[in-house]
């Protein structure tokens, strides 16, 4: 009985021998869990600082282009704003001989009775002013003998046509259209035939 009793002790130690094996063995398995865990749990925090620090960068880039387009905008708008009050100015630099030349003429009339080289000063200077704005880009639309058309022409007279021939055509000018950079300025005023 003794003997049974010691194999029963005997075992029961083994069993106790095994149970601490197996105890440590899944202890170790537990804490190798656990620190794959850790290192999953610190991998995901890492990327939530690399996610969150990229999403900064992003915000702070697009702050700055937002600031820089509107500045751009800002002095787009300041540039645009300052051609439109200052445009006309090579115009004008252009034409100012041409009003001297007209003043020079005035202060002339009252000392010369000679009417014929009034009239050709006059026609000298309407000359000037005529090629000095052909150059700014002014020219005339053509109306004599032309055909009628909506996109040149402001029909303001319906004259009876004389024969067939004429039906359509511009008899006659009341005011001078003109074209600037081929872009219609004001359309010529202008009798038509029926």
């Amino acid at each position: 009985m003794n003997s049974t009793k010691d194999e029963n002790m005997e075992q029961e130690k083994v069993s106790n021998e095994e149970m601490e094996q197996n105890k440590s063995v899944e202890d170790i398995q537990q804490e190798e869990t656990q620190k794959e865990e850790l290192s999953n749990e610190e991998k995901l925090q890492q990327s939530l600082k690399e996610a969150e620090n990229k999403i900064e960068e992003l915000q702070d880039k697009y702050l700055r282009l937002s600031a820089e387009f509107d500045n751009f905008r800002k002095r787009t708008n300041k540039e645009k704003a300052e051609i439109i009050k200052n445009g006309a100015e090579k115009t004008i630099l252009a034409i100012l001989p041409i009003l001297d030349d007209m003043e020079r003429a005035i202060s002339n009339m009252h000392k010369s009775n000679d009417a014929d080289a009034l009239r050709e000063g006059v026609e000298l200077i309407n000359n000037k002013f005529l090629k000095t704005l052909s150059k700014e880009g002014l020219s005339k639309i053509e109306t004599e003998n032309a055909d009628f058309n909506t996109d040149y022409h402001e029909a303001i007279a319906m004259l009876p046509a004389a024969d067939e021939q004429q039906k359509g055509k511009i008899i006659d000018c009341v005011q001078t259209g003109y074209l600037l950079n081929d872009k219609v300025i004001r359309h010529a005023k202008v009798a038509v035939a029926q």
